[in-house]
């Protein structure tokens, strides 16, 4: 079994397992048509749950088999340009090169003594998106496992810099469409269940400030504590930008902790064209960046930056076999000293990988692509009767759904949209996602790849309408 481990006497053993693994995924990738092949559960559970884990196949090619039977026949391709769903973007060949020798070196970044140079270029990325944002000299952060952890750590500090033991007093402001990661953060750290209040949205779905100015005067009137405001840059179902200059003013008056929520907007840090639509960005007290929704990198590969590096100690815990407190009058850089996490992936590398072959400019025209493309969908959609859309993309984002010629009730309308979903999901000619706007069911575009064409949403729209109408054809033929 020793000639499985990776070591000096097992190279090309892992140079041939690789290189078939590589070969294998190349070539689904390249005959793939379609993202999805409409498996079912029913379909798919019974060939895993037939698997004696404890009987190896012993041979890397049977079990490369294997997999293509339970697993790269059926997966869902990001890469397609039909995949249209949630926030999941093909992937940059840097980054998956990067990937590769992270895994095989297996680097663990919480210590200097695990990581050496990789915390260096942990560290050098998260200047140079501090500086991208805009924070300031003092500003610091570390890599994350995603948006929600991120999330998680920012408001851990804002809670930690209110100083207060008196938790019940607390209050987060949100708006009704930021991610539930905010709700979830709350009460993992202890605060009450009316911690987070919800602000309204306008017509285009960003906070309403006279509304959150009047729901922190509120606050500030019952002798309650305002914790922190979570604006969102890249809402997850609108793709909506908050009015960062305007909440970041607001924060400043009443002395609360802006947090920026831009895992999926921080895109436009590298935007050729967007960039605008991120000022006020940099007045923030935190930010979550997500480089897997927007910087075409795999999963995961994140981070949280904070202004003064200071606030990250709230997170620091030190521990003698592992980062002892006289590391830091040493100048040991242990990244453990700022992070969640303890053992970490070296996930930065993929980034570095991606700027070095590049650069940032190259990740921003990407990015511009698809916003650009969501303009134009948004025209189509605009214009076309079959459908009604809720707002014009600040992203790359398209919430819409089908509205039948023919008057007919919105329950009945909400499940034609519901119907096409799922027919299209199980045909495998497209994958859309759906949201509710108003309690009232709708599908959702989120483009985030660049092949995408207007024809491919045209196509895609005709199939929506084509389920659709198929249902509500059938469903006049039964109440017949």
């Amino acid at each position: 079994m020793r000639s499985h481990l990776l070591n000096d006497t097992t190279t090309e053993h892992y140079r041939r397992s690789v290189t078939e693994g590589v070969e294998r995924v190349a070539a689904k990738l390249a005959a793939t048509d379609r993202p999805f092949t409409g498996v079912t559960v029913d379909d798919l559970a019974p060939r895993i749950d037939a698997i004696d884990l404890d009987q190896p196949l012993r041979d890397t090619t049977a079990v490369l088999d294997e997999l293509e039977d339970v697993y790269l026949r059926d997966a869902v391709y990001f890469h397609h340009p039909r995949y249209l769903a949630h926030l999941n973007c093909p992937v940059v060949i840097p980054a998956v090169l990067g990937e590769a020798v992270l895994s095989a070196v297996n680097s663990s970044l919480d210590t200097w003594d695990q990581s050496a140079g990789g915390t260096l270029i942990e560290r050098k990325l998260i200047d140079w998106t501090a500086a991208r944002i805009g924070l300031g000299p003092a500003a610091d952060g570390v890599f994350t496992s995603g948006g929600t952890q991120s999330n998680l750590q920012a408001l851990l500090l804002a809670r930690e810099e209110t100083k207060t033991q008196d938790l019940g007093k607390l209050r987060v402001f949100a708006s009704e469409v930021s991610h539930f990661s905010v709700q979830k953060s709350a009460k993992l750290l202890g605060l009450g269940p009316d911690a987070v209040v919800v602000v309204p949205v306008d017509h285009d779905k960003r906070m309403q400030t006279l509304a959150l100015a009047h729901e922190l005067e509120r606050c500030a009137e019952a002798g309650l504590i305002p914790m922190a405001v979570v604006a969102t840059a890249g809402t997850t179902d609108f793709g909506s930008i908050d009015p960062l200059p305007e909440i970041a003013g607001l924060c400043e008056q009443y002395g609360a902790w802006m947090h920026v929520d831009a895992a999926y907007g921080c895109g436009l840090l590298a935007s050729l064209k967007y960039r605008h639509r991120l000022d006020g960005i940099e007045r923030a007290d935190s930010v979550t960046v997500d480089y897997h929704k927007s910087f075409f990198q795999p999963v995961s590969s994140s981070a949280v930056l904070v202004r003064d590096a200071a606030t990250l100690r709230h997170a620091t815990y030190h521990a003698e076999y592992l980062n002892p407190r006289r590391m830091v009058t040493e100048r040991i850089p242990n990244q453990v000293d700022k992070s969640l996490q303890t053992t970490r992936r070296f996930d930065a590398l993929k980034l570095w990988m991606t700027l070095r072959v590049m650069g940032a400019d190259g990740i921003g025209a990407l990015f511009d692509e698809v916003c650009d493309l969501a303009a134009e969908g948004w025209k189509l959609l605009a214009a076309d009767p079959r459908f009604d859309v809720v707002v014009e993309p600040s992203l790359s984002t398209l919430v819409f759904r089908y509205v039948p010629a023919a008057v007919t009730g919105p329950a009945e309308i909400d499940r034609a949209n519901l119907y096409a979903r799922k027919a299209l999901f199980a045909s495998g000619d497209a994958v859309v996602a759906g949201t509710k706007v108003s309690g009232r069911h709708y599908l959702k575009f989120t483009l985030l790849n660049p092949e995408t064409t207007t024809a491919d949403i045209t196509a895609v729209l005709d199939l929506i309408a084509g389920h659709a109408e198929q249902y509500l054809g059938e469903s006049l033929d039964r109440a017949c």
